[in-house]
Parts: C-alpha cells; structure tokens; sequence
C-alpha cells in the first residue's frame, strides 16, 4: 500500500530528528494518529490530559533539549486550547512546531461542525510560519520549512491538515512549474559580532570600575564563558529568572535572582555599579536596572530586536552568548582593584544569611520560604527544577541555590499558572534518570496541575528513576495576586475573588497511586523532602502555609508602603498579615 500523506509527515519529522510529540486524540486528526501507530515507536506520543498541557509540554521540551518541540491536537477545540502553551514558547523564545486538524476541505467554508479558520487564529502566536495542507505534493514543503523556521529563528511555527488529506496517497511534487523540492537539514551558524565591536566593547567594560553583569536564558550554555568574564571583570553576576541555571549559587559573587523576586544583593549590584553587561536576557522591568545615564552599557543579544530594549546600550553585539564572550575575553584587561568584588561578596554573603532567617520565621501553621530553604539543602546532583507562577516562584527565585549541573524553568515571558507540573512531566520524558521537582501553587494546581497528575501516573513505570516530586502550598489563597492587590493597589484581600477551596492534594496523590506525604508542621519539612526523595515512586508533598507571609521586594518605595498601610487597615487578615510583615522586614533591616 502506498504511504499516506500521515505516513510521510511523521517520516519526514523523524528524519528532521524527532523522537517524541505531545498531544491528545481526537477525530480531526485520526489519520495522523494512525500513520503514528503505524510506526511503532520510533517516535513516542505522550498523552496529555489536556491540549494546553501538550504545548506547555512541548515548549519545556524545548527548553530542556534545546531541541524542537512538538505538540498534536485535533481540529476545533483541541487547536484552540494549545494557544497558551504556544505563546508560552513563542514569549520565551523557543522552538514548537504545532501540528492540528482540520474539517474534510469539501466542507470548509460551510460554518461546519469544529471548523475555525485555524490559519487566523494561529496567526500570531506562529507568525513565523503557519500553513494549512491542500494537496499530497504540498507536504513535503510544508514540513520542511516549517521545522527549519521553528529550529532557526527559535520560533512557534504551525501547520494544519485537513482530514481527508490526511489519508490520502502522498504523492511527490511534480517536476513542473509551480512545484518545489525541499530538503531536510540545518545547521546552526556562529553568530560572532564585528572584531572592532567587539573592541568597542572591551574598551567600555575596561574602563569600568563597578562593572555588573544581568544574564539571561539566552547564557544557559555560556556558564564558563560568563564566569571567565565575570572574574576578569571582577564583576557581580544577577540572574533574570529564566537564566537561573546559567551560574551556580556558591559561587561568592552571583547575587541571585533580579527584580520584584529578586535580592537585596542583586538590587545592592545594580544601583550601585558604573557599568552594565547584559548577556542573552529580555529581562523586563528596567526599574531594577541602573537609573539611565548612570551607568555605561554592553548588552549581547542572538536577537537584534532584543538589544537596548529594556536600557539605553552604549555598545550593542548581535551575537551567541558562549561565542561571543569567548571572543570578548582576551581583550579584556583583568582588574586588580578588588575592592568592587569584596564588596558584591559581603552584600551576597549578607543577603543569603537573611533570606535563611527570613525563611525560619514562624507563621501559622508554616512559612512558605521554609519548604524552598529545606529542599535546597537537599538538592540531589543534576536535579531538574521547575516552578509555576505565583507566590511560588518568589520562593524558587530566591530560596532555591543552584548548583552545577542542575537545570530549572518555568512560564517566564507570558508567566502562565499551570506550567509547572507539565513542565515537570517534559522533564522526565526529556531526562527519564535525573530527579524533577515541581512546585507549585494551590491556585495552580487546582486550574490544571492536578489533572496532570494522573499523566505521571500514566507514565513513571517507564521512567528510569521514579524520583518525579510535586510540592504544593496549600494556603487557600491566591497569594500573589492578594499581595499585588495590597501593595500595588492599596486594596485589602477582596475574599471573593482570592479565596480558593481546601483540597487534599496528597489524599489525590495517593488515590491513583502516587505517594502522598502531608505537613502542617515546620519540623516535618525536611523528612519529607527525605521521604520523597527516597520514595520508589513518584510523590506529592502538600504543606499547609501561612497565606500571611509577605514576599517583600528588594527594595521597598515610599509609594508601595503608604499603599500597603492603607490596605492593612481594612484587610480582613490585618492581623496575621502586620504580625508576619513585621517579622520579615525586622530580618531584612
């Protein structure tokens, strides 16, 4: 029997080298999942329990290979359910090919049943690329750029296939005007700036006498290219959340994490530096960089579009991070006045001792810092971390010491809730040997995490380490959103809309077979990260937590504290929330 157009779509995706795809059934593309089963295999489908968590799971892949990711759904509901995930890869910058069906092509344009113009939808979460098949001879085309687009400009790309074509014969394009023969392959370039701006580049940074480094996910791969530059310089390092792996935390110059889930290190390095060095980062919010003017500019950026976005650069370099700063390294003069470097060490060292106090502070019944400050002591080697958003990721950012040769992500550019758990699940799939860690929210959990769960369930047998472990803080709240509605707006917690039901999330774990483990009490924190740790499968640590406890900023305005003070005195929890503020601002004086 010849190939169907099905048959040589997954032919041609493997020999672009894909191995896995995210996704859910359904009838619109029934001929692509026969032409999959037909395979036997060689390409693993990993059943999601919803298309958005297929994207998410996709897009982490991404992350966590720096290899394609893709995900499958069906047409109507199941296309339009992947856009979150999608934008979540497109925001962060990495590459998603999404492959949907759509109604039989006699039907199109009749208002049938499932039928959405796909092609406008998808429009801008994949305007890189995105086409819907018409004929067998357009296929092959079709999949090839759209692979080679999504893997070269590290973009969502998306391609649509009627499921009547999906069947049919495929056939090669004629030899004939109007057809084109694609082929596979790609190369990934080395992208290195001009020697002279490079030289230009040196010169700014020689000069400098306080020189700050900010780096991104863009840097993951540059760690020793950043740390040969960092102590030439005798520069500090702060991490952007989504360049958390780049540097690990013993090293006695990287601040932490940057901006409102940053440190008082991180914001100390900033203010006061003479010059800036931004490597691989779209770090948002430019009122935790330098004041403008005030310090001298170098950033290096992959993506032009990315350069001198977020602060004024005196020198721009398109470039890749590690080859840029390989290049950037012999014409920089090493600095022998330390005293910049002492003082970025006193000001790490000073923030860590904080943070640890801050994080053993009683609350009722838990502090949520402590179940982070635990784990991080406990860390196994070449743990994979992921976070969702949320008051937990204030936490993740803060509390969590990297190490080398750990990996974490999460939601960074559209910062989605519910990105955690099926990042966790990509993880493993991606790294079935190393230990993933999930933490997540209550609020999270509830909206989608908690389903995906029951896909680990699916799923861990295969694995080769059964070492899967989700935290959940269970506060009943949706505690960032309390927070930004006290300290941003002045507003005390409006109970209708931040409020959330009690849940027994490790009672869930339990009944379909994962191991369940509940805290309430501080003391029971670390043995049951050692529990978990140790489980043969895969586990849910639910902590009750105090709600109360402020993630405080860096740095506090005049203007957040008069709001606050405002919203304290009407807040339902006034009591709770003055007594825990005041323990943690008492910490961080």
């Amino acid at each position: 029997m010849a190939p169907s157009v099905g048959d040589f779509f997954w032919e041609r995706l493997r020999a672009w080298g894909v191995t896995r795809v995210f996704g859910y059934p359904g009838d619109g593309i029934n001929g692509l999942l026969g032409a999959l089963q037909r395979r036997q295999g060689d390409i693993e489908f990993v059943q999601a329990r919803h298309e958005e968590m297929a994207a998410f799971m996709a897009s982490a892949h991404a992350k966590f290979t720096g290899e394609l990711g893709v995900c499958l759904a069906t047409s109507g509901p199941g296309a339009s359910h992947l856009l979150t995930g999608l934008y979540d890869a497109k925001l962060d910058h990495v590459p998603v090919l999404a492959v949907v069906g759509q109604q039989a092509r006699t039907a199109l344009g009749a208002h049938y049943q499932q039928e959405i113009d796909l092609i406008s939808m998808f429009k801008d979460v994949a305007s890189a690329f995105v086409q819907q098949a018409t004929v067998p001879a357009q296929v092959r085309h079709l999949t090839d750029r759209a692979v080679r687009t999504a893997i070269g400009q590290r973009k969502v790309t998306a391609l649509i296939f009627p499921n009547d074509l999906q069947e049919m014969p495929y056939e090669d394009p004629p030899r004939a005007h109007g057809a084109v023969f694609s082929g596979v392959g790609y190369s990934r370039p080395r992208v290195i700036p001009a020697e002279e701006d490079l030289r230009r580049a040196a010169e700014v940074l020689n000069e400098g006498s306080k020189v700050a480094m900010l780096v991104g996910a863009g840097a993951l791969t540059a760690g020793p290219e950043v740390h040969a530059v960092a102590e030439a310089l005798g520069a500090g390092v702060a991490k952007a959340l989504l360049g958390k792996a780049v540097l690990p935390d013993d090293l006695p110059y990287v601040t932490g994490s940057i901006g409102l889930l940053g440190t008082s290190a991180s914001w100390d390095l900033m203010q006061d530096c003479d010059t800036l060095l931004m490597v691989g980062s779209g770090f948002p919010y430019s009122e935790f960089l330098p004041p403008e003017g005030v310090a001298r500019g170098v950033q290096i950026d992959l993506d032009p579009t990315m350069l001198s976005l977020r602060y004024p650069m005196e020198v721009n370099l398109t470039g890749d991070s590690a080859e840029t700063l390989r290049a950037l390294v012999p014409l920089l003069k090493p600095k022998q006045d330390r005293t910049w470097r002492n003082t970025i060490e006193k000001s790490v060292a000073s923030s860590w001792k904080v943070l640890e106090e801050r994080a053993m502070q009683p609350a009722d019944p838990i502090n949520p810092q402590r179940p982070f400050w635990e784990l991080s002591q406990r860390l196994p080697h070449g743990a994979i971390l992921t976070s969702d958003s949320g008051s937990c990721a204030n936490w993740f950012a803060r509390d969590i010491k990297m190490r080398e040769g750990m990996m974490a992500s999460l939601s960074g550019g559209l910062a989605s809730m519910g990105a955690a758990v099926p990042y966790a699940i990509a993880a493993k799939f991606a790294h079935p040997g190393r230990p993933v860690i999930a933490m997540v929210g209550d609020g999270a959990m509830q909206m989608n995490n908690m389903a995906e769960l029951i896909t680990v369930a699916k799923y861990w047998r295969e694995w080769t380490s059964p070492t899967w472990i989700c935290l959940v803080l269970n506060n009943q709240d949706l505690n960032q959103v309390t927070w930004e509605q006290r300290i941003m707006e002045g507003n005390p917690k409006f109970e209708a809309s931040q409020n959330i039901p009690n849940v027994p999330y490790h009672r869930f774990a339990e009944m379909i077979g994962l191991k369940g483990i509940f805290v309430d009490n501080p003391d029971s924190i670390g043995p049951a990260w050692d529990m978990a740790l140790a489980s043969g499968v895969p586990s849910v640590i639910e902590v009750r937590t105090d709600p109360e406890v402020p993630p405080m900023p860096p740095h506090i305005t005049f203007k957040q504290m008069r709001k606050f003070v405002a919203s304290a005195a009407r807040d339902p929890e006034r009591g709770g929330v003055l007594l825990n503020t005041a323990r943690q601002v008492l910490r961080g004086s």
